[in-house]
């Protein structure tokens, strides 16, 4: 279902955060609370070790994809099979970084999500409005994992004694927030493929 508001957010809150469409969807999540101090958020989002790969991969994918687009105009059949193999490669990858870190069962849980934040339930208690969080999402099927750092808005209780947290994004990388726009424009066409 997809819906420009968050579910069962307080009317009051609910008309500033209707930028985004959001989607129902069961992924992959691990939650780690920050302190809330910028400083810690900072090290979190820059600290990783990793960074400095990702940021070659990003420039080496935007070289393949600018030189695929000057290729396009004079053959499209050897155009179209670097994009597969690109696709492929890219596929690959994600596997592998999944295998290597296979998230356990309690980890896969129904969200809200959206370009702008993500609600989902939780059993922990000590949550508070304002909390920082340190977010990894990862979404199937294409297994992309994106990164975010999140603020705690509103916290609901359920029926089941757990919580429901509704966080916004306040730190994302563009490459990650856009990773989670086609990941709701796919869940959108596969929904009205299944109608």
């Amino acid at each position: 279902m997809q819906s420009p508001n968050t579910p069962n957010e307080p009317e009051e809150n609910s008309p500033e955060r209707r930028d985004f469409f959001r989607i129902e969807d069961r992924i992959g999540l691990e939650v780690r609370k920050l302190s809330t101090t910028v400083s810690t958020e900072d090290k979190v989002m820059d600290g990783d070790h990793l960074e400095s790969l990702k940021a070659e991969f990003r420039r080496l994918d935007q070289d393949v994809r600018s030189q695929l687009a000057s290729l396009a105009e004079r053959d499209r059949l050897l155009t179209g099979l670097i994009k597969s193999l690109n696709g492929k490669l890219d596929t690959l990858a994600r596997i592998m970084a999944f295998e290597q870190n296979p998230l356990q069962p309690e980890d896969w849980q129904e969200v809200t999500l959206s370009e702008g934040g993500i609600a989902f339930s939780s059993e922990q208690a000590d949550w508070q409005i304002g909390d920082h969080l340190a977010l990894t999402m990862t979404l199937p099927p294409e297994l992309f994992q994106p990164h975010a750092i999140a603020q705690v808005l509103d916290l609901q209780p359920t029926n089941g004694g757990a919580t429901r947290v509704h966080a916004e994004f306040v730190r994302i990388q563009d490459a990650d927030r856009q990773q989670i726009a086609r990941h709701v424009m796919r869940w959108q066409i596969r929904q009205r493929q299944k109608q």
